[in-house]
């Protein structure tokens, strides 16, 4: 067990320090927990996430083609208009888009489509891009936390404990509307002063002609109608059971036939480097829970509440938060299921309970609530804690607004922790007052 977290802990080193290239010291990890046999190569391999790796080069390709039209100059001057360029009323505009956004879409797909027009709107406005950008990723990884199919987690544990799109709406979308609107102070309160406009540059907003922006109409149009129906795809791929990854990749190679584009400059456009960043990371994740890292850590947790169901259950807030700011929240989740599942009958014989719909109830959904709130808003904690910050971190740095893993993290670990005593007291008033 010590092995896999060791060369852990030194790859999350040069990560965190960027000391070398986070892409470069993730594959290095994967190659040795599998050259030093801690995780078979098959196994290692089949740990990759092709769903996540699927989505993220189909929306990358879709987002490339889209953009030659000249869409996004035209939204975001469309945009920055209606809020007559002040630039703070459209900071606060774009979180609760993205957030809304996240709840129906994949976090990736999100922060994919909203990174281009907040890049362009700040360079029009003469605005700092990159604490926006942060922000969006944040409020992607929130707003993704209150529906079933918002944030992968979610996915697994609505499949294997059978609650439904309905119970994820009724249990976590009010702790969620409740952070949304704290952290929008907070963000108000904290960029007040940072992100100001000009009167030169509102006049030039002003004066500008969005229509000019779009430099391929007819294209635009084949475009638009593809991206309605992956979005569509996205909305109905639950109830046909085909997974979003095959849905955008699929439909971004349609988007490259009907627009006549050219498959190699569309696929010199995706960022490779995410793409193996990704892959090295599943691996070394999977190491560790081939190792039964996250069971024992689980196991401990049992441990030290002493068979109490609320402190069992904030725990499990608690460390699942702190434990997805680490890793990946996928393996996490699949990990704690197994966990959960197996504690609630211990809880019911503790407490006389018999009637199956009464131990759900009372013991079950309060663990898998607290596991959903910690995993998805522990993302939040640094950046590798989920897809989204990544694969943000990634566009900033190509168009020149670099996001490093403390920049992201000044943000991120403070809005977890606002984001986590939120959910904790509602945990605590819903279940055990």
């Amino acid at each position: 067990m010590l092995a896999p977290i060791i060369v852990f802990l030194v790859v999350y080193f040069f990560i965190a320090t960027e000391i070398i290239d986070k892409t470069i010291a993730a594959l290095i990890g994967a190659g040795l927990v599998i050259g030093f046999h801690l995780i078979g190569y098959e196994e290692a391999l089949h740990a990759i996430d092709l769903n996540v790796l699927f989505l993220l080069i189909g929306m990358m390709v879709v987002v490339n083609t889209l953009t030659d039209t000249g869409v996004f100059e035209w939204l975001a001057i469309k945009l920055a208009r209606v809020a007559k360029g002040n630039g703070l009323l459209i900071a606060v505009f774009f979180m609760v888009l993205t957030a809304f956004l996240s709840a129906f879409l994949d976090n990736v797909t999100t922060v994919i489509l909203m990174a281009p027009i907040t890049i362009l709107l700040c360079q029009l406005l003469e605005m700092p891009a990159t604490p926006i950008l942060i922000m969006e990723a944040i409020f992607s990884n929130i707003g993704g936390t209150a529906t079933l199919v918002g944030d992968p987690p979610n996915i697994l544990i609505g499949s294997q404990t059978h609650l439904t799109f309905n119970d994820f709406l009724v249990f976590l979308t009010p702790p969620v509307l409740v952070i949304v609107v704290v952290l929008l102070g907070v963000m108000t309160l904290m960029f007040r002063k940072t992100i100001k406009t000009t009167a030169q540059t509102r006049k030039r907003i002003e004066t500008s002609r969005p229509d000019k922006a779009i430099l391929q109409p007819v294209v635009l149009k084949k475009a638009l109608v593809v991206f309605g129906l992956i979005l569509a795809g996205f909305f109905a791929g639950r109830a046909l059971e085909i997974e979003p990854g095959i849905i955008a990749l699929a439909g971004a190679m349609v988007m490259v036939l009907v627009c006549k584009k050219d498959i190699h400059h569309s696929l010199l456009h995706v960022e490779w480097n995410t793409i193996l960043f990704f892959s090295g990371l599943f691996m070394m994740i999977a190491a560790l829970e081939h190792a039964h890292v996250f069971e024992k850590m689980g196991e401990i947790i049992l441990h030290l509440c002493n068979g109490n169901l609320m402190a069992t259950t904030l725990t499990i807030l608690w460390f699942s938060a702190i434990a997805s700011a680490i890793v990946d929240n996928i393996p996490l989740v699949m990990a704690m299921i197994p966990l959960v599942k197996g504690i609630v009958p211990i809880f019911a014989a503790q407490m006389g309970l018999t009637d199956d719909a009464l131990i759900h109830v009372q013991i079950a959904e309060p663990m898998l609530w607290a596991l959903a709130l910690g995993a998805c808003l522990g993302g939040n904690g640094t950046l590798v804690g989920a897809s989204a910050n990544v694969v943000i971190s990634q566009v900033a740095n190509r168009n020149n607004c670099p996001i490093t893993f403390w920049s992201f993290t000044k943000y991120g670990f403070p809005f977890m922790l606002i984001s986590l005593v939120i959910a904790h007291i509602y945990l605590y008033f819903r279940y055990f007052m």
